[in-house]
């Protein structure tokens, strides 16, 4: 059985049900899903892969 993810929203975010968001699990891996479609597509990144991405966000 897997266990269930935590997923966190950005405090960016506006903190109201309205906003449109993203929200980020990380664990032995890196998931992304849309705020207002949980059970939608989720875009899943190696941890290399995500910490790369973020470093080159910010």
């Amino acid at each position: 059985m897997t266990p269930e993810r935590t997923w966190r929203k950005s405090s960016y975010s506006g903190g109201t049900g309205e906003s449109s968001c993203v929200e980020v699990s990380l664990a032995q891996d890196a998931r992304v899903r849309d705020t207002k479609n949980v059970s939608g597509d989720v875009l899943t990144f190696s941890s290399p892969a995500w910490r790369a991405l973020v470093s080159w966000i910010g």
